[in-house]
């Protein structure tokens, strides 16, 4: 046990908590009861009051998936969450509530990179973070084929963190937090959650702000697509629709096997250019448009009435796709000469390559094919939806949104390459959190450099003060103003940070000319695209 604990009273029982270096934490906190056996596929059953005082000094397990370093095994019953806060002195500090990534499949609210204590400390907030049902656990779609007992099955992911918004709206008090100011932020799969659940109506009383990071989550699944899915497990494991009671009896490391079948789903939906192929739907799991718990796409046709009023940031890392091809070993885009660069880009664009180079080219003169290459695949893969919630959001004439671009470059290189890893997907996670300070290591991603320090105090104050106010602000960082269409105006956050004002100009008349992004609003709430289209690859 710690040296130093802590204990709090809450809804259900009393916590021990631990105090290190002017944080309380509290890991492993049942939010809901079980989800497993009965409850699969279902709502949490009630949690049940524990007696005498429950440790709360380890981490809860994640949700299925392979297991994870330093967390304990995955498992079915994983609605958990942790806590750090300055002090549990009924206080009223903004709460910062926090999405994981890992697209809608893996990830945790234990990942070392986002710990919350230096954020709490050295901003004073309140930090929470969540596990949730993830990939067949908790997006497989029975409504049609199983009742009322399980509707909303396709989105029960979705549903346990509105759950454990709940719960903090309950119990935050008691750990110095407010709970008529939270704000729910994620990135990547958790900006896509933090974007379905700015649209939901379940969580609509339980937040006041929003931060969508490089996870704009622009359209979801079909129901059409989610029973495409439904259809294919049952398949594979041989069970007929009238019998889709055997799956509450399959083993859950069975349901890990049949999922991995399926291939990874984005944490967002993109639009085809004009001429290329888009991609094909093959099945695969994620929320559900199913019009109750998810009324509408987030952020399609239009920017969400239901949340209106609520201020919203949004915005991604510069070279994202240097993460995806660490990860997946695939480097071949580093080496391409300017007749690879075409014949990839065609593989997706078709006809409308050579005009994607052309202005590229223009755009950054003398600029490598590979170059190219990042940052077409880095701003339609986070960019161009991280825009078109911006604008539908400014369109709306609500409360203000807030584009940012992340730009602090790593000097390290993607490995096997000389390529530098520039700013790569999730870089942005220790930034966010000040997980980059001269105690911290240097990170695989981030780097050495000391500048990397003042970059990360800065992100890490705009969005406390973001969580505080509703308007983003740090010391030694200019005034950023609110996204509008007179200058688009867009922060970009590095060592020093700068205001840029319609970035991307030229490129963005690109895209839109193709298709792959909308036309720009021409009244509140009105665009002059045709396109509204709800597939999954539209």
């Amino acid at each position: 046990m710690p040296k130093h604990t802590i204990e709090v009273e809450i809804s259900h029982g009393k916590l021990r908590g631990a105090r290190l270096a002017g944080v309380n934490s509290f890991k492993g906190i049942p939010y809901a009861g079980q989800v497993s056996g009965e409850r699969r596929f279902r709502r949490p059953a009630r949690l049940k009051a524990w007696p005498g005082v429950r440790d709360a000094l380890q981490l809860g397990a994640p949700a299925l998936q392979a297991p994870r370093q330093n967390e304990p095994a995955p498992a079915e019953d994983c609605l958990f969450l942790n806590i750090w806060t300055p002090a549990n002195d009924h206080q009223k500090r903004p709460v910062m509530f926090y999405s994981h990534g890992g697209g809608f499949l893996v990830g945790s609210g234990g990942t070392a990179s986002q710990d919350g204590s230096n954020l709490a400390r050295d901003f004073d907030v309140v930090v929470v973070q969540t596990n949730h049902r993830l990939g067949l656990a908790g997006f497989l779609y029975l409504d049609e084929l199983a009742g009322p007992d399980y509707a909303g099955s396709g989105n029960q992911g979705l549903l346990d963190i509105a759950a454990a918004l709940d719960w903090v709206h309950t119990n935050i008090s008691a750990f110095g937090g407010d709970p008529d100011n939270v704000m729910i932020f994620g990135e990547s799969g958790g900006g896509a959650k933090t974007a379905c659940l700015y649209a939901m109506p379940a969580a609509q009383p339980y937040f006041n702000k929003a931060s969508i990071e490089s996870g704009p989550g622009v359209r979801m699944f079909t129901r059409q697509m989610a029973s495409l899915t439904t259809a294919r497990v049952l398949k594979e494991l041989d069970i007929a629709s009238k019998d889709w009671r055997k799956l509450l009896a399959v083993p859950a490391d069975l349901l890990l096997r049949i999922q991995s079948k399926f291939t990874p789903v984005p944490p967002f939906t993109r639009r085809p250019s004009r001429s290329g192929p888009g991609e094909p739907f093959s099945g695969g799991f994620g929320p559900v448009v199913d019009g109750v718990v998810l009324p509408a796409h987030p952020f399609d046709p239009a920017s969400p009435a239901i949340s209106h009023a609520k201020p919203l940031l949004v915005g991604w890392n510069e070279d994202e796709y240097t993460f995806f091809a660490w990860e997946s070993g695939d480097v071949s885009a580093f080496h391409l000469d300017f007749a690879g660069l075409q014949s990839r880009l065609e593989l997706q664009y078709g006809a409308d390559a050579p005009q994607i180079i052309e202005t590229y080219r223009a755009a950054m003169p003398g600029a490598s094919p590979a170059e190219i290459f990042v940052a077409v695949a880095s701003i339609t893969m986070m960019g161009l939806g991280s825009i078109e919630i911006a604008e539908k959001k400014a369109a709306a004439n609500g409360a203000p949104v807030y584009l940012y671009q992340f730009g602090y470059k790593s000097e390290m290189k993607v490995p096997g390459t000389d390529f530098p890893m520039g700013t790569p997907h999730a870089m942005d996670i220790t930034f966010k959190f000040n997980n980059e300070t001269p105690s911290d290591p240097p990170g695989f991603l981030s780097g050495c450099r000391p500048e990397r320090w003042r970059a990360a105090h800065s992100m890490a104050g705009l969005w406390a003060n973001f969580a505080r106010t509703g308007r983003p602000f740090a010391d030694g960082v200019p005034q950023w103003p609110a996204y509008n269409f007179a200058d688009r105006p867009a922060m970009r956050i590095d060592s020093t940070c700068e205001v840029i004002r319609n970035r991307y100009h030229a490129e963005l008349a690109m895209w839109r000319s193709i298709g792959c992004l909308p036309a720009a609003p021409i009244e509140s709430g009105t665009y002059r695209s045709k396109e509204t289209s709800s597939s999954f690859s539209s």
